[in-house]
């Protein structure tokens, strides 16, 4: 029981990485907040795990939206009295982004709203909760798109690269007051939207190739965040774990 009696809020838990961090987090003693904008998915997430035994609740969440930041912060520890740990997981990419010279402006100012905007709000509404409680970890999405030049991605790639700097800047920030902030920076990881990519032959053999391993599996990506949040890597901050199956090393 790796997070026995720590609370964590995970942002975009009803789906993908983030429901399999749910999941993870429950098994492992966590009670666990979820923090997701699909109603029905975050329901579905919060009715699976209790069914299991585990301890957690669902909060509708719009992470571009500071009230509703605000709200599910204040949920958790009204409910578990303490925050510990906080997953910055909402957000992605989409088929509208392309190159700086073509990706629509609201697909760029959507990627700073959600990705980048939402995570400066986890971390500026979750940090003085920590704080009171003695401290905590606090785990950023970033992406390998925020660790490589990647064509065709121009928008996601400056909010994750922003988000891999400012997970560096905060563990700085932050040391003093016992917070640790690291980012997983995952490859292409097999969430129902890539896995229907798959089927279609959306996506190139080079980019395949590039994931020596294979691709990702939602679980792998939990399993890092997991360690990261847990006291395993009481002195880990600062730091970019890309978990890419070997996609930032072999693509060239």
């Amino acid at each position: 029981m790796r997070l026995q009696g720590k609370v964590a809020i995970i942002t975009g838990g009803g789906a993908g990485i983030g429901r399999a961090c749910v999941e993870l987090f429950a098994r492992e003693g966590a009670r666990v907040v979820i923090a997701e904008l699909d109603a029905a998915n975050g329901q579905a997430t919060r009715d699976a795990v209790s069914a299991k035994g585990g301890d957690c609740i669902f909060v509708a969440t719009d992470v571009s939206e500071p009230e509703s930041v605000k709200a599910v912060v204040d949920a958790a520890v009204e409910r578990y009295g303490r925050l510990d740990i906080l997953y910055n997981n909402a957000g992605g990419s989409t088929l509208s982004d392309g190159p700086v010279t073509k990706a629509p402006f609201e697909e760029f100012w959507r990627k700073m709203k959600v990705d980048l905007f939402g995570t400066w709000l986890g971390c500026h509404y979750a940090i003085p909760r920590m704080i009171e409680g003695g401290g905590g970890s606090i785990v950023n999405a970033s992406s390998i798109y925020g660790l490589t030049g990647t064509p065709n991605r121009d928008a996601y790639t400056a909010a994750k690269g922003a988000i891999t700097a400012l997970t560096r800047s905060m563990a700085v920030e932050y040391a003093r007051d016992n917070i640790r902030v690291n980012a997983v920076a995952a490859a292409g990881t097999t969430t129902e939207r890539v896995l229907a990519r798959i089927k279609e032959n959306a996506i190139s053999q080079k980019v395949r190739d590039a994931h020596l391993l294979g691709f990702v599996d939602p679980t792998d990506v939990a399993h890092a965040v997991l360690y990261l949040a847990s006291d395993e890597s009481r002195t880990t901050t600062g730091h970019i774990l890309a978990v890419d199956s070997g996609y930032t090393s072999g693509r060239g």
